[in-house]
């Protein structure tokens, strides 16, 4: 593979800037942002007020904001498929979360009743909203009438990347039946693998190939989680609301096409190692009885007190999608690793490494906004309402992604990350190409914030 970068293009600058913001800050930052944090202390938590107490309710949420610079410097400002963090050079408010709840009991005797209500603005907006109505039926091809539970609530034509969506609104209860059971109604986010959309719950700011494009983010439906044991758990569900096989449903289209998720987990005695396996299966539509499907297996394990490790495997398959005027049985798979090591009590350092396989150039779109944010007519909005110009073709996509978590207050991580991306695919006029100035790889640097309150 040809190596189109030169040093400087390697985002040494950049990088030494964010490692400096953590070995230089000082003294003098390290006591204002403790000031910051005694402040806010000060102002009073509404979570502790009578009312909130009384009702078992919690307020909160969080705000994650970042910047990226691709060393290709593409024309069009997009990091080629690469999807939460798109943008190059562009300040991105990325996740402006609130959300209300009432937490439900783990354990007891006693029924308990709750729920949880999210919104999200941002420019991950668009990948979070309720989506699994695409703008074309994936297996005849023709236009769909998309769900409008959260999409373009903003009418995204002129707000262009950001707008609003609704990723969580369900209700919980806890049955006290044998050790416990948890159940949830509504739409929420999926259970299935180890990345999810909430900014604090990740190490990295970008994300592996295999959360992006291989698995839901979220299901509309109803999900119940049991544990059997101190070593054991199950959790199983139905989902709707979809015509992509179950994934990312919203309420007020394909509410007759009925799927299922279900899952196991093993942890170990020490709780050091745990093993999940679940998935989900559904017909594609209420159009097509055709599969559609997703295993994915998670180990973790925590190699020593400070040195933790992550191997994930995932395969989905999706049959009788119309690819190229052909229908094809198209299925996708891959392995990503996370290692990371904590350094001290407030800073880790991480690696991810990934390959990801689109056999049939079903999932993998480059540009990821312009795909997503297209409608019925063909056009993008992301692209102010031009014709859809993101190219999707069967190939291998690695990554390797390195970083910094830091967090000086408790309310507070900054996440220095540099991530060089490269595709192996063929086209009829030769390699695939997909990021940007026609390159066939791609170098990060990445800096984001996350506030939590």
């Amino acid at each position: 593979m040809k190596n189109h970068f030169t040093p400087d293009c390697f985002g040494l600058k950049p990088l030494a800037l964010g490692l400096a913001l953590i070995s230089a800050v000082g003294a003098a930052e390290a006591k204002s942002l403790t000031e910051a944090n005694t402040l806010l202390e000060t102002v009073g938590d509404p979570n502790e007020s009578q009312f909130m107490k009384k009702w078992g309710l919690k307020v909160g949420g969080w705000a994650n904001t970042g910047i990226t610079y691709n060393a290709a410097n593409p024309a069009n400002n997009f990091n080629g498929p690469v999807t939460f963090g798109d943008r190059n050079g562009e300040v991105q408010l990325n996740q402006l979360n609130l959300f209300v709840q009432r937490a439900v009991a783990t354990e007891g005797d006693a029924w308990d009743f709750g729920g949880r209500f999210d919104a999200m603005y941002g420019t991950d907006s668009i990948f979070t909203q309720a989506y699994g109505v695409p703008a074309f039926d994936v297996n005849t091809g023709q236009p769909l009438n998309r769900s409008n539970w959260d999409l373009n609530l903003l009418h995204s034509n002129s707000s262009r990347f950001y707008d609003i969506a609704l990723p969580q609104a369900y209700a919980e209860a806890y049955a006290p039946i044998g050790n416990g059971l948890n159940i949830k109604a509504g739409h929420f986010y999926t259970p299935i693998g180890y990345e999810t959309v909430p900014a604090p719950d990740n190490f990295f700011y970008t994300h592996a190939y295999t959360m992006q494009y291989g698995e839901p983010f979220t299901h509309t439906g109803v999900m119940g989680n049991y544990t059997v044991d101190k070593n054991w758990a199950v959790m199983g569900g139905v989902t709707t609301g979809s015509a992509t096989g179950g994934w990312d449903g919203g309420w007020n289209k394909q509410l007759g096409n009925w799927g299922g998720l279900g899952g196991v987990t093993w942890t170990s005695d020490d709780k050091d190692t745990s093993a999940n396996v679940s998935s989900t299966y559904s017909a594609t539509s209420e159009h097509s009885s055709q599969a559609w499907a997703l295993y994915s297996v998670v180990l973790k394990h925590n190699i020593t007190e400070k040195t933790h490790l992550m191997l994930q495997h995932d395969h989905g398959f999706a049959n009788g999608v119309l690819l190229g005027g052909t229908s094809t049985d198209a299925q996708w798979y891959g392995i990503n690793m996370h290692l990371t090591y904590d350094l001290k009590d407030n800073l880790t350092a991480g690696i991810r490494g990934e390959w990801f396989r689109d056999q049939n150039g079903f999932r993998v779109c480059s540009p990821g906004r312009v795909s997503a944010a297209t409608s019925g007519d063909g056009n993008s909005f992301a692209i102010s309402g031009q014709p859809n110009n993101s190219t999707c073709n069967a190939a291998s996509w690695y990554a390797f992604t390195a970083g910094l978590n830091w967090k000086p207050v408790k309310w507070l991580n900054v996440r220095p990350n540099v991530r060089y991306d490269w595709v192996d695919g063929k086209t009829a006029t030769g390699g695939y190409r997909p990021f940007g100035n026609n390159k066939e790889d791609q170098f990060l640097y990445s800096t984001d914030f996350n506030v939590n309150f």
